[in-house]
């Protein structure tokens, strides 16, 4: 598998992670440990929610995928990728259901040029 598929594989669980976590984060148990007073006992319902949990999951899977990508490219190369990420965000956020206004989606589009360009160098 070539470099840049990796890197892209690595982006895509780091979105997936962040919709599992808001998944997680919406349930109502998770709603209402967050009401209470901050306890170990409410941190550890939290994290034992499945969603976060394997939202954590997924982040650590990326995390170290995109070692991979490190041990091949500079990091000056490697990190500008990582704005795909918002790209698939608003992608994964439009689908579903998520409000994306035209200053956001202006902003996306900024950021894939610069990405662009910086695959280019």
């Amino acid at each position: 598998m070539n470099t840049f598929a990796i890197a892209l594989l690595s982006i895509v669980l780091s979105v997936t992670a962040q919709f599992s976590l808001k998944a997680g984060m919406s349930q109502p148990g998770v709603q209402a440990a967050m009401a209470q007073p901050f306890s170990l006992g409410s941190l550890v319902s939290i994290i034992a929610n499945r969603y976060v949990l394997g939202g954590f999951v997924l982040y650590g899977l990326g995390a170290v995928i995109w070692l991979g990508v490190l041990s091949k490219w500079d990091v000056s190369k490697a990190y500008p990728l990582v704005g795909l990420g918002f790209v698939f965000t608003v992608l994964a956020g439009l689908m579903v259901g998520e409000q994306v206004s035209p200053l956001r989606a202006g902003g996306v589009a900024l950021i894939c040029a610069g990405v662009f360009v910086v695959a280019r160098s």
